[in-house]
């Protein structure tokens, strides 16, 4: 008996100096991992790549396009004359001759041309500037995403600690347990308790290293979690068990701190996505605008036909005899597109009031979420206030629960009662501890203070 209860003395105490002697992590170092390292995160990153190359290849939509085509052909010139549509698959052959002429032709025909869009109003700017708020909202995303992933970072933090406390708990509940063990064996060996209290008491230490069993569980969870977002190993990630503490010292009478919501990460991507629709709206009005373009081409031409229309060897297709050019500059302006065009126009302008609708939405939730921060702040106070009461109280009644037992002035349901409220109490007062913590930081999130409060504890 006594071998056994000093072994499972020593079991827990090296559990707990292991625990203690490993090297905590920060709240901080955490954040700041999961900003690089959060699978989530490297994923919407690249996306911000996908917007910043197409902003750049849009910025030289400008280019005029400049062709060079040179074809050698072999056939017949034998034409009459009258108007067709060729529907791209008649080739060109414009000599007529009153006598027909089966004769093979050879000729050759190189051309360059140039199409230059020199001027359309602003649209190649609206385009440029749909392309950037399109990479600025990418871009807030990313940051929007940063932030909302720190909530939960912040979360799975607060539960490590809760989960850590509640282990401290449950490893003296067990310690409570041998030690009540231990006193009813003495007492059955005396013969002034019944067996049967025995039997009790080792089924109470059992529950009590399952929980413990269950709670260590838990805790390994919470640690993968953490290791998916920060890339930092399970194992190493300890909480920095004095992070309550300072949070309740420091804000336990005074949880104020004034919120900015107006560059709140959410606020100034809605905004975004505002200014991005309204971008888009004077895009669709700039494309019912007239485009003028510089139209150039020059080419020559050869052929075994000559001028005098004579059919001299095939040899002779081969080089250029003439040469033309052609310059202009050209209007196009697609008057029948107007109902089309303001058909996009009404869609886009439904879109941006959409858009403005969804940051008004956003300012109104986060106003929300800080109202009720406050509320839960103001009741986590009142919480961690009230808690001690009950805690000292439960201790003082086990001390006198387990004293009466060992007279043999009271039973073994008794005191495991007193066990229990005993127990209860320490879990309330881990739990009111872990909600202030919470309450405190959904206020410090919502009100993007956050660097603010982290900031406060160094």
């Amino acid at each position: 008996m006594i071998r056994s209860f000093f072994v499972s003395i020593l079991l827990l105490l090296l559990c707990t100096l292991a625990a203690t002697g490993q090297q905590k992590t920060s709240l901080s170092e955490l954040l700041e991992r999961t900003k690089t390292n959060a699978p989530r995160l490297v994923t919407d990153s690249a996306a911000i790549g996908i917007k910043s190359a197409q902003l750049e290849a849009i910025k030289y939509n400008w280019l005029p396009s400049l062709k060079l085509n040179y074809q050698a052909d072999i056939g017949t010139n034998n034409n009459l004359p009258g108007g067709y549509f060729s529907y791209g698959i008649v080739p060109s052959n414009s000599r007529v001759r009153a006598d027909g002429n089966s004769s093979s032709v050879f000729t050759d025909l190189g051309i360059a041309s140039l199409d230059w869009e020199i001027y359309n109003f602003g649209m190649f700017k609206a385009e440029q500037r749909v392309a950037a708020s399109d990479l600025e909202a990418e871009k807030l995303n990313f940051a929007n995403s940063q932030y909302n992933i720190q909530y939960n970072v912040v979360n799975d933090y607060l539960q490590l600690l809760r989960l850590n406390d509640l282990i401290q708990i449950q490893y003296q509940n067990i310690l409570r347990n041998i030690e009540i063990r231990r006193t009813i064996r003495s007492l059955a060996i005396a013969g002034i308790k019944a067996g049967v209290d025995t039997s009790i008491a080792e089924a109470e230490l059992s529950k009590s290293r399952l929980i413990y069993l269950e709670l260590n569980n838990q805790f390994k969870q919470v640690q993968l979690l953490l290791s998916y977002n920060s890339g930092i190993d399970s194992s190493a990630i300890q909480p920095d068990t004095l992070l309550e503490n300072r949070l309740i010292n420091t804000y336990a009478d005074d949880g104020t701190f004034p919120p900015d919501t107006v560059a709140h990460p959410a606020i100034t991507l809605y905004r975004s996505l505002y200014q991005n629709s309204l971008d888009r709206e004077n895009l669709v009005k700039k494309s019912y605008l007239p485009k003028i373009s510089l139209q150039a081409a020059a080419w020559g031409r050869g052929s075994s036909v000559s001028a005098a229309d004579e059919f001299r060897s095939l040899g002779k297709g081969i080089g250029f005899e003439r040469g033309n050019y052609l310059v202009g500059v050209g209007i196009t302006y697609n008057i029948l597109d107007y109902k089309h065009t303001r058909l996009q126009l009404k869609t886009q302008m439904a879109a941006t009031q959409y858009a403005q609708k969804k940051l008004e939405e956003q300012g109104a939730l986060i106003s929300s979420a800080l109202s009720q921060a406050d509320v839960e702040l103001s009741t986590a106070n009142d919480r961690l206030r009230e808690i001690p009461q009950q805690l000292n109280a439960a201790r003082a009644a086990y001390r006198q629960k387990l004293a009466l037992y060992r007279n043999g002035l009271t039973n073994i349901i008794e005191l495991n009662t007193a066990l229990s409220v005993l127990y209860r109490a320490e879990t309330d007062y881990t739990n009111a501890k872990f909600l202030f913590c919470k309450a405190l930081f959904q206020k410090a999130i919502t009100g993007n203070q956050l660097t603010l409060l982290l900031n406060s504890l160094k």
